[in-house]
């Protein structure tokens, strides 16, 4: 692989996503949407091809089947300028897909094949390629199951020892033990970003500042609850905020928590003060969801640039 800003490490799938329907169809029904997409989907997909928009040189490493979806998707983020020797190829496996439907104004609703993510383990990721990254970026833990705690807090040490920052975000499929599988990593964690309801099922606590604190205690250098149209909860070592939305109009959620991650990660890599973080979180995921697809939407930075000088993101500290 060639050397570049961030490694982004983990889910990738091949989104199928309908522009929003009117309802449901009933069984046996066929209700017309204006448009569908086959897109990039997947954590490690989406925020890699929105750091590329905002002009950094991000390479993906993740799992893909033997089959046309494979190569479709390393074809996609090929496009997008992405470097994609890091993807392997699982004999036997199906490439991951996931079917989102959206209907107007409901949430969305998914459909999905796990396929060959479920072998991704923390040896795909080079040790080299981590040291020469400047952030490594994980996301999908603990959706992955062969991605054990011990062996990504092994990879966290290589790029702590670097001086690579990290930042783990998650997917949790449902309420379990999950606070044993983070007790390794959090410590060697510089921004650890997980939605409310994630947070709830891996805490047993729904209160998302309560949940911000909890995550800081068990070693996490900075903490961000996405909120979904709530906005954010943030707690670091010395700052705590409560973000609002930016304005914008919502016609497909999917990608909004990968743009947000996207837009953290390039004022992190700025050294930029929890605040911009915020910012520039907020704006990439409020630009993601004005159109289908986890990145069709998203701003270029010299577009972020514009939109964050002509809004304000409402900040109260708590």
């Amino acid at each position: 692989m060639t050397q570049g800003d961030v490694l982004c490490a983990g889910i990738v799938v091949a989104d199928h996503v309908c522009a929003p329907i009117a309802r449901m169809p009933t069984a046996g029904e066929l209700v017309m949407s204006d448009s569908m997409l086959l897109t990039l989907g997947g954590c490690a997909a989406n925020v890699a091809v929105n750091l590329a928009k905002l002009g950094l040189a991000p390479w993906v490493v993740g799992r893909v089947g033997d089959d046309v979806w494979g190569r479709v998707l390393a074809q996609m983020l090929a496009e997008a300028g992405l470097e994609t020797s890091g993807l392997t190829v699982t004999p036997g496996r199906l490439t991951s897909q996931t079917l989102i439907i959206n209907v107007a104004g409901q949430d969305r609703r998914f459909i999905h094949h796990f396929g060959a993510n479920a072998d991704f383990t923390a040896a795909d990721v080079d040790t080299d390629q981590v040291r020469r990254a400047r952030l490594l970026y994980v996301g999908g833990y603990l959706l992955m199951a062969r991605l054990e705690p011990e062996h990504l807090a092994e990879l966290f040490t290589v790029a702590r020892s670097a001086n690579v920052l990290t930042v783990l975000d998650v997917a949790v499929p449902s309420a379990g033990p999950w606070q044993a599988a983070l007790e390794k990593v959090l410590p060697l964690t510089d921004a650890f970003l997980p939605n409310q309801d994630e947070a709830a099922l891996i805490l047993g606590e729904s209160d998302p500042r309560q949940q911000a604190l909890r995550f800081r205690e068990m070693g996490a250098r900075r903490v961000a609850i996405t909120l979904g149209a709530e906005g954010v909860v943030w707690a670091d070592e010395r700052e705590r905020w409560r973000a609002g939305t930016y304005p914008t109009q919502l016609v497909d959620a999917s990608g909004g928590g990968d743009a947000f991650a996207a837009g953290l990660i390039h004022a992190l890599l700025e050294d930029w003060p929890a605040s911009a973080c915020l910012r520039w979180g907020s704006a990439l995921g409020a630009s993601c969801v004005r159109a289908i697809g986890t990145t069709t939407g998203t701003f270029s930075r010299a577009e972020a640039d514009i939109f964050i000088a002509q809004h304000d993101l409402p900040l109260t500290p708590w």
